[in-house]
């Protein structure tokens, strides 16, 4: 089935979300560590998913320019094109994912415990750029 793969890269962890087959919504589908997420991503496409685009968050200033940490996610740009040169990525605007995140788990009923842990904020984050992304193509 073709999906869309939404991506909130981070220097420790990466959320990762998934379309549905119809590229309407998004959901959280994992976090991982950073440095696994190729190798996690060759292994979803090995199991018969089909990948059409990767919608990153890509971070940026109140003012539009790219925010300090856009070095790494260029550096993880340039991996995921190699590992998949076929897939067309699009970089969507990361500002206030972790905000959004907070929020929905927040009016999800969440408890606080769980909203503690940084997997979760990042997996819905990454959720709430791809869903983003889908609602624009709209």
């Amino acid at each position: 089935m073709d999906r869309l793969i939404g991506i909130d890269f981070g220097s420790a962890r990466t959320g990762l979300a998934v379309s549905d087959p119809l590229g309407i919504f998004a959901s959280p589908l994992e976090t991982l560590p950073s440095a696994k997420i190729i190798e996690y991503l060759q292994k979803f496409v090995a199991g018969g998913q089909t990948i059409t685009m990767f919608v990153v968050g890509y971070p940026l200033n109140l003012n539009g320019a790219p925010a300090q940490t856009a070095k790494e996610v260029d550096a993880f740009l340039d991996k995921l094109s190699k590992a998949f040169p076929s897939v067309p990525i699009a970089l969507e605007d990361e500002r206030f994912t972790s905000v959004l995140a907070h929020r929905a788990m927040i009016d999800g009923g969440m408890k606080a415990s769980r909203r503690r842990d940084k997997t979760e904020v990042d997996k819905i984050s990454a959720a709430i750029i791809l869903q983003s992304y889908l609602d624009k193509k709209k």
